[in-house]
């Protein structure tokens, strides 16, 4: 999903123009990061934590030829999903591996109609 459709999606749940609301978005997404900017985090209850972390300096090496390379410290922000978040995204992998479990399950050799077609194409509602 872009920054677009975001604008899109809120717009017509709440009424307002896709002007308005992408200024609305903007300004919210500048707001996260003058706060990740100036105080190094940023939590948003039910949402998540976003935070600049320190990465230390390292010695690497350079897959390609093999030398070391010296990569000097950097910030980076790392995100902490919510609890809410987590909640949900564990449903939709649930949901998934349910699905997925009800695909791979073998036809039942019990009913001749299906015991008697395996192998067929003919029976095969995806092939065509």
């Amino acid at each position: 999903m872009t920054k677009k459709e975001i604008v899109r999606t809120i717009s017509e749940e709440i009424g307002l123009t896709q002007l308005k609301t992408k200024e609305i978005v903007q300004k919210t997404f500048d707001a996260i990061v003058d706060a990740l900017v100036e105080d190094g985090r940023i939590e948003l209850r039910n949402f998540g934590v976003f935070e600049v972390k320190r990465r230390a300096p390292r010695k690497a090496r350079n897959p390609r030829t093999g030398t070391d390379v010296f990569v000097p410290e950097k910030y980076v922000v790392t995100f902490k999903p919510g609890k809410e978040m987590e909640k949900r995204v564990r449903e939709l992998e649930a949901r998934a591996v349910a699905e997925a479990m009800a695909q791979s399950q073998p036809a039942s050799s019990a009913d001749p109609t299906i015991s008697g077609a395996i192998g067929s194409s003919a029976c095969d509602p995806n092939q065509q």
